[in-house]
């Protein structure tokens, strides 16, 4: 009785252990936006092909991805919302309970002119759709965009932004959002934005969140 006790906390510590590794996490959070292929979650990451297939075997093992092949390429994704859930519970736990991670966020999110960025909740912006006042932005890539996104958003890049300022200098509402609560890039399009005269705000968090609270979502070009 005591070695199955035993070989069930063993089993649970491999899902913990594939958890438990910078590179697979920042994996994790780029496969929640969506399905993606090995190249492209290298190019994503800033990592080696080699290194990023390594990592994903790990996560394949404890079952947390699962696969899909076409053609020569084989597509990554989470193998449930229950996984993003998970990633999403792991680093709110974090963030309360770990000052180092606290700090190292702060730092990474708190850029010159950041408390000048408002925030727009998720129950704001539920609101802000009923009365059709709103610009919505999704400020990711457009694979990310396209693999699923919050219903009635525009993709804008980052890199697409500025050509999208006279526009959007007339919305009423303007609130851009990316992949979480651990992504800069909705930070960028406001100050962007904000520097090229357009008043925008940015959601308080982002698609994982949007997706783990149980919110719709849409798949594909409008």
């Amino acid at each position: 009785m005591e070695d199955r006790r035993s070989r069930v906390f063993e089993e649970l510590a491999v899902v913990g252990k594939a958890f438990g590794s910078a590179k697979r996490l920042e994996l994790v959070e780029l496969l929640a936006q969506g399905e993606r292929t090995v190249d492209a979650l290298a190019r994503a990451a800033g990592m080696g092909v080699t290194t990023v297939s390594a990592h994903l075997q790990v996560l394949k093992l404890a079952n947390l991805v699962r696969t899909r092949r076409e053609g020569t390429k084989v597509h990554y994704r989470l193998a449930g919302d229950d996984v993003a859930r998970l990633y999403d519970a792991m680093r709110s736990v974090a963030r309360e309970r770990s000052a180092d991670v606290g700090q190292a966020l702060e730092a990474y999110l708190n850029l010159p002119g950041a408390d000048e960025v408002g925030l727009v909740s998720r129950a704001e912006l539920s609101g802000l759709f009923a009365g059709n006042a709103i610009t919505l932005l999704d400020v990711r890539p457009e694979e990310e965009y396209l693999a699923g996104h919050i219903p009635g958003a525009r993709n804008a890049p980052l890199g697409l932004l500025a050509s999208l300022a006279n526009e959007l200098q007339v919305a009423p509402e303007v609130v851009a959002y990316c992949r979480g609560s651990f992504c800069v890039m909705a930070h960028d399009a406001v100050r962007l934005l904000g520097a090229e005269g357009v008043k925008a705000r940015r959601l308080e968090d982002g698609m994982l969140e949007w997706r783990t609270h149980g919110h719709p979502v849409e798949v594909g070009a409008p």
